[in-house]
């Protein structure tokens, strides 16, 4: 028979149990101390913070604060939008964008008819996303296979075809001084160069030289007036850009001392006529020439239209790597109403955002009281709570392309959103996330990875606050610090 225990083993057992239990619970209650110093300074008093922090082995809340509330998630929206699409088309779907015709090509190398460059969504119909180099190359390269084909005159127009979408061009509640810029362009499911155009100022060799301007690509289809004159180095820059709306005429005034430069870009109106001016441009750079001129259309083809040439994207993992890493805007609108299209049968914003909401309530993630207005977060008007975006965040890293997604977000000190925050500390690294950024809104969410191995899910905003931005992200990024070194 065993002896029974001694009551001294039995006080042994107890205390080692007790040791256990409180090393068990001395890092979160830790965690919880560090984090209530950052989210209690003064100077956060007038703001709204919202955070969950979970852990993905244990599915424990190591820390939470009105996480159930709803905040303007700015740009960590993204993950939505980016989640939904990858779940509904798959990693390595491309988007197809297409040269058709119903006219005939004669024996003299003439179609005779309107052309149609037809857009299906593809947001990287220029090749920034993935390989650098000129923003024109996939219009050169659909040029160069009409060219292949024979085709050496259009007796027609040039149309450029963005039926593939419906509904308003911009979201709901954007400010009016982001359509200015690349970041508030127009959304069309045809889209060139992301509906923009990139200037460039450089200054004068002397004081009252005029500044020197770079426009790319170049076009007719806009205008560029610029008096900006150069200034003495180490004075003042002083410069302003207006475009009018419903017109593509800029206007650069100002001052540019001797030693700095600038550069913007700037949204382009219409930008179904604007990929068709391009690329009737590049046709006749390339010996073909059309006599119809341009136009843009949102009716349905005819069922005889061929093609005659084909330009595919990138596969959808590359794409939402720029969506993720750059938090670029455009490209997630177009990837909602992309959703809606696929999985609704309609590219509009409302159909998105049902394909959205199923997805999510397909992953469990409790989103029946959000707001959603659009898909980039650059409405003023979306609302999402901490603990859905954690949710999500946990079973994206269970579905089945979880690496993908894992992949498109922005690496802590490395790249992207990221690239200069917490470089070279121990955090660098071992952070992905989504950053989120608007006026008295900032925002992160996404993994950590603590140097014992324990990979977090977190999402962190803080809403209402007056201090300078940069500063809201320094206190988001020390609250990163506790999570990665608690």
């Amino acid at each position: 028979m065993r002896r029974p225990a001694t009551s001294a083993g039995v006080r042994w057992a107890l205390a080692w149990l007790l040791l256990l239990a409180s090393h068990a619970s001395a890092a979160p209650d830790a965690l919880r101390r560090t984090l209530e110093r950052i989210l209690d300074r003064p100077a956060f008093a007038p703001a709204f913070w919202g955070i969950e922090v979970r852990s993905l082995k244990t599915g424990r809340v190591l820390f939470a604060r009105n996480a159930e509330k709803n905040f303007r998630p700015a740009s960590t929206l993204k993950l939505v939008t980016t989640a939904a699409v990858l779940d509904a088309l798959g990693p390595d779907a491309r988007l197809r964008t297409t040269v058709e015709t119903t006219g005939r090509l004669d024996g003299q190398g003439r179609v005779l008819g309107d052309v149609f460059l037809v857009g299906r969504g593809d947001p990287s119909l220029s090749p920034r996303p993935v390989s650098g180099g000129s923003v024109i190359a996939p219009l050169q390269e659909l040029a160069e296979a009409l060219k292949a084909a024979g085709v050496r005159r259009i007796e027609g127009r040039v149309v450029g075809h963005e039926g593939a979408f419906t509904g308003d061009r911009r979201g709901s509640d954007w400010g009016w001084e982001d359509l200015t810029w690349s970041y508030g362009a127009e959304v069309s499911a045809l889209s060139f160069n992301d509906n923009s155009v990139e200037l460039k100022l450089a200054p004068g060799e002397r004081p009252g030289d005029p500044a020197l301007l770079e426009a790319d690509p170049r076009s007719s289809y806009y205008a560029v007036v610029s008096t900006v004159a150069t200034s003495p180095a180490r004075t003042k820059k002083e410069l302003t850009l207006v475009r009018d709306g419903g017109a593509n005429q800029i206007r650069l005034a100002g001052t540019l001392p001797i030693g700095e430069t600038w550069e913007g870009r700037v949204a382009l109106e219409d930008p179904a006529r604007y990929a068709a001016a391009v690329f009737c441009e590049v046709l006749e750079a390339e010996g073909i020439r059309v006599t119809g001129g341009t136009a843009k259309s949102s009716d349905p083809r005819p069922v005889e239209s061929r093609v005659l040439a084909a330009h595919d994207s990138p596969p959808l993992f590359e794409l939402l790597k720029v969506v993720n890493k750059e938090s670029q805007n455009l490209h997630t609108e177009m990837l909602l109403r992309l959703l809606g299209q696929r999985v609704k049968g309609e590219g509009s914003v409302t159909a998105g955002h049902e394909a959205a909401r199923a997805f999510l309530a397909r992953m469990g993630v409790p989103a029946e009281g959000w707001g959603l207005e659009d898909g980039s977060g650059l409405s003023r008007s979306d609302l999402v709570s901490p603990r859905g975006l954690v949710a999500l965040l946990v079973a994206m890293d269970r579905h089945p392309y979880a690496e993908a997604f894992r992949e498109s977000l922005a690496v802590m000190g490395v790249d992207g959103t990221l690239k200069d925050r917490l470089k070279g500390t121990p955090v660098e690294g071992r952070i992905l996330a989504k950053t989120g950024t608007l006026k008295r809104a900032n925002a992160l969410a996404g993994y950590a990875t603590t140097p014992a191995g324990e990979r977090l899910a977190f999402s962190i905003v803080v809403n209402n606050h007056t201090v300078p931005g940069r500063e809201a992200a320094a206190a988001i990024d020390e609250i990163g610090r506790a999570l990665v070194g608690r």
